[in-house]
């Protein structure tokens, strides 16, 4: 479960209100515009209740309104200046607004970092703040403060609460700074000490970004084997549809995935029949090809990789 989400759910069991009974639905379902004004109305007859304040700031950050969620996550950092999770709530929402505006991105720098900072400060176990930190010193050009070694300091702080999260961070740090060996080496540090499909993920997505499919298909079989999950089925079709490899394989994953789809697999079907025209293109199956094309367009007709993806194959001889 995100673990944004999961703070969340906690949060809300602490209420016990029955105005508060749809909350924790309208999150699970996406619906925060529901949870939003739910909460609004819960705040006005209860201006004081950092809960329902945080709550609402929640809804507001997943609906990426960032001006709102940041005036929420500030009044609750100024009630309770002790919380780290206030703390890195507001830092989180501050670094998306500067995301946002990157003209205006430097002004919010120095709070981002500070807000962070002190959420570590205040809880030394807190491991999404350490994330928040390895990941910001390392994308911050160094004449604002970027540092790979303060980037590495919280990576080490990580490994001491997770060797898992140690590991995945310095994969990333090496990554991001385009040293592929070590990262390499730390991803598949990750998935020994830990094996999750995050783990997994983590080094297949690496394995893509270096142009070396077949490793990244056979990481994906590694999960599969450990995690038995049908959504990696469509990820072997995927890479063989996009790098034009292992198309007997990428087709038959796709299958499977189809005949056992359900939608806690996540990826739409379209997306298999689109992937299954892209294999029938390279195979130059053109009617098998216009045949997932058309599927795909029919389950989600606005997609403009589905409609470009037709083009290309009526154009096949």
């Amino acid at each position: 479960m995100n673990k944004f989400l999961l703070l969340f759910l906690l949060s809300v069991s602490v209420f016990g209100q029955a105005e508060l009974a749809n909350i924790e639905q309208f999150f699970e379902e996406k619906q925060f515009k529901k949870a939003q004004i739910l909460l609004t109305d819960y705040s006005r007859l209860h201006p004081n209740n950092l809960k329902a304040v945080e709550l609402l700031g929640d809804a507001y950050g997943y609906q990426e309104k960032w001006d709102e969620a940041i005036e929420l996550y500030q009044k609750l950092v100024k009630s309770d200046p002790n919380n780290a999770n206030y703390h890195y709530k507001y830092g989180g929402v501050l670094g998306m607004k500067a995301l946002q505006n990157k003209l205006k991105a430097i002004g919010f720098i120095g709070d981002v970092k500070a807000a962070f900072l002190r959420a570590a400060e205040l809880d030394p176990n807190h491991i999404d703040t350490r994330w928040a930190l390895v990941e910001l010193y390392m994308q911050l050009p160094g004449i604002i403060g970027g540092s790979k070694s303060k980037s590495l300091e919280f990576a080490q702080e990580l490994e001491k609460l997770s060797k898992v999260d140690g590991y995945l961070a310095k994969g990333y740090i090496y990554e991001y700074d385009d040293q592929p060996g070590l990262a390499e080496k730390y991803y598949k540090m990750a998935i020994k000490v830990g094996g999750s499909l995050t783990c997994f993920d983590k080094l297949t997505k690496f394995y893509e970004g270096e142009n070396q499919p077949q490793k990244a298909i056979n990481t994906i079989e590694d999960a599969q084997r450990k995690h038995d999950r049908n959504a990696l089925h469509y990820q072997i079709g995927k890479v063989a549809a996009e790098y034009n490899i292992e198309l007997q394989k990428g087709e038959q994953c796709l299958h499977i995935y189809l005949k056992n789809y359900s939608p806690a697999d996540g990826v739409p079907k379209a997306w298999a029949h689109f992937r299954l025209s892209q294999i029938y293109m390279h195979k130059k199956n053109k009617n098998e090809a216009l045949k997932h094309i058309n599927l795909a367009l029919a389950e989600l007709p606005e997609i403009n990789d589905f409609n470009e993806e037709k083009e290309k194959i009526m154009r096949l001889q």
